[in-house]
Parts: structure tokens; C-alpha cells; sequence
């Protein structure tokens, strides 16, 4: 049976600095620096949310060309100047391909992707059309090569993640996903009405109190 953590929550925006500038408003917190993704023509900012778990800023890298294919997290579908939002997440597993194999018949999570930032190196899943599975409430899947969880690196800003609701339609599908990718606590799924937009929402501890995003 395959057992994933959460990994790290993942904003998009249309540029890193309108994503920073809301984190900074809603969290209280500037995000540090990350790097560039050259196969996706990304780049990001990082925000320690544990030991092993972080938050992610992510957008169109300006200055990269750009990929032979759709950008991951749905980035290629953001219009420009569109605001920020929490749009994904990211359950880290020991064994990816078994891992997405056991959740191919609930929900296919993409082709399992070698990728690259700097020094670090890691494989995820990634859907063709660079979407996320499920209507934006189903995870990436990521396993890491060998060393320190990027997390452990990053200066410790007070945050912590307490849960991460996945809002959707059709609860008990998501939930049979969950069950069989082994992630369970602090993810939990919320039923919505039928033709709903599925969303998530994160709720995250800092120094000035409990925040949403």
C-alpha cells in the first residue's frame, strides 16, 4: 500500500511579484528566493512550512524560452494580471511509479517527469495538458533524489501548515484517490454543490495568528 506526505502547496501568479505581494498581505511573511525550472520556463519563491514541507510561488519566467510543452500547474491558462491563488499541491512518495500506478484507475495523475532546479533534482508527475487531475484537487505526486528535504534548508519564518481542504463535487472519488495514494491528515475533503468550481483552501499558523489562503 503506498503512503505519501504532503509535500508542499503551490500558488500560482501571473508574475512572482503580485504572488509575493500577496503572501507578504496574507501571511505576514516575504517568501525567499528559489531558482528557475528550465524545462518549464518557471521560476519560484519558497517558504518553509515544516521539516519537510514547504510553500511554493510559482509563474512564468519572463525571461525563459518557451517549453515545447504546456507549462506545469496550469500556468499557460492564467490571463494576465489575474490575482494569485492557492492551485495545487504536491503528496511526496518513496516509490512515484507504483504510487501513480495505484491511482490510475480513480483519477491518471500524468506521466511520472524527470525535472530539475539547480542542484536539486526529483521526479513528478505532470498531466499532458499541464493541468492539474481532478478539476485542480488532485495532487501532484513528487519523489526526491537522495539527500535533505529542501524544506530543512530554508529559514524558519514561524509558519505551519494545520490543513489543507480540498473542496469538490464529488467527495467520495476524491477521497477514494486519497485512500489510494496512502495521504491522509492534514488533507480532508469538503463537499460542494454539483457544477461547483472545485478550489482548495490552506489554513496556515504564523506569529500574528491563523491565516487562510
Amino acid at each position: 500500500m503506498p503512503h505519501c506526505q504532503l509535500d508542499h502547496i503551490t500558488v500560482t501568479a501571473s508574475t512572482l511579484d503580485q504572488g509575493a505581494a500577496w503572501i507578504r498581505e496574507v501571511l505576514g511573511v516575504a517568501a525567499a528566493p528559489g531558482g528557475k525550472h528550465p524545462a518549464m520556463g518557471t521560476h519560484n519563491l519558497l517558504l518553509r512550512l515544516g521539516d519537510a514541507l514547504f510553500l511554493e510561488i510559482i509563474a512564468i519566467d519572463p525571461d525563459a524560452p518557451s517549453p515545447a510543452r504546456p507549462r506545469w500547474f496550469a500556468l499557460d491558462t492564467l490571463e494576465t494580471g489575474s490575482a494569485p491563488a492557492l492551485s495545487a499541491w504536491v503528496a511526496r512518495t518513496s516509490d512515484i511509479v507504483a504510487t501513480a500506478g495505484t491511482a490510475d484507475a480513480i483519477a491518471p495523475l500524468g506521466p511520472v517527469t524527470p525535472m530539475g532546479r539547480g542542484a536539486r533534482n526529483w521526479l513528478i508527475t505532470i498531466p499532458a495538458g499541464g493541468g492539474m487531475p481532478m478539476d485542480g484537487v488532485g495532487p501532484a505526486l513528487i519523489e526526491w533524489d537522495a539527500g535533505p528535504h529542501p524544506a530543512a534548508g530554508m529559514a524558519d519564518p514561524g509558519l505551519t501548515l494545520d490543513r489543507l481542504e480540498l473542496f469538490h463535487p464529488e467527495p467520495l472519488r476524491v477521497r477514494a484517490l486519497l485512500d489510494a495514494i496512502g495521504m491522509h491528515a492534514p488533507v480532508s475533503v469538503v463537499q460542494i454543490d454539483a457544477g461547483a468550481r472545485p478550489y482548495l483552501r490552506a489554513h496556515i499558523g504564523t506569529p500574528a495568528g491563523p491565516r487562510t489562503l
